[in-house]
């Protein structure tokens, strides 16, 4: 990796670049670089980032709370780019702790954090203590509370580990859902069978729903809860942007 400009100067020279363009430019600088794999968004990033480098490192949270549509999509996606995906499950002490004290939908009577601190927030930064950077998926236009202003490349501050910087990247920033989706039907790209359902953000099976004609996408996500902060925590560092 070469010295990098200050993040803050190098995200506005980036923001005028095509997604295809920011993931060479990551994967060129970082060798020990992993794309963060869930939804539609991240299944495209592979897709442009195998052409690139297809020996891409790959992983996905197992909260074990997922659909069975979506373990299936882990599988297809395996399989059909022929790489190795981590699967990165949470501390099984942990959830039967909290399965014990509160049940297995605690999330519905207090709110979702504790639940995803303990099944996706501590086993991502376990995974992110071993890598320099990191890809998402994050859209601008996937929640306008918490990702409107998105950099295309940030400190990630919120999973920053002793031995040194972690750097973030979000090459899809600047992409809208529409386009995002042209990708996967020009490309003939994989994509998890419930969105043919109408599910758009798609999660855990319990905090997950379709959403209806006119309804945004997070709209699905969390319905139980207040409107600007779906979000579990994985983007910590987004609310430190608002």
């Amino acid at each position: 990796m070469t010295e990098l400009l200050d993040t803050v100067d190098l995200d506005k020279q980036l923001q005028e670049q095509s997604p295809q363009q920011i993931l060479k430019y990551a994967l060129s600088e970082y060798d020990n670089i992993c794309i963060s794999f869930s939804g539609a968004e991240d299944v495209v990033l592979i897709e442009m980032a195998h052409k690139i480098r297809p020996d891409i490192q790959v992983f996905c949270l197992d909260t074990g709370r997922l659909h069975p549509e979506t373990y299936q999509f882990i599988e297809t996606v395996r399989k059909h780019y022929k790489i190795d995906i981590d699967v990165v499950s949470p501390d099984g002490e942990a959830v039967r702790a909290l399965v014990k004290a509160k049940g297995l939908f605690s999330f519905y009577e207090d709110n979702h954090q504790e639940c995803c601190g303990i099944r996706k927030i501590a086993p991502l930064q376990r995974k992110l203590q071993g890598v320099d950077a990191w890809i998402t998926g994050q859209r601008k236009d996937q929640s306008p509370g918490t990702r409107a202003q998105i950099p295309v490349i940030q400190d990630d501050k919120a999973f920053a580990h002793e031995r040194g910087p972690l750097t973030k990247f979000n090459p899809l920033a600047n992409w809208t859902s529409q386009q995002v989706w042209d990708y996967i039907r020009a490309f003939e790209v994989p994509y998890n069978p419930l969105h043919d359902r109408g599910f758009v953000s798609i999660g855990c099976e319990p905090c997950t729903r379709p959403v209806g004609p006119g309804q945004h996408e997070r709209e699905g996500r969390w319905w139980w809860e207040e409107a600007t902060k779906k979000e579990c925590g994985l983007h910590a560092v987004n609310f430190e942007r608002e």
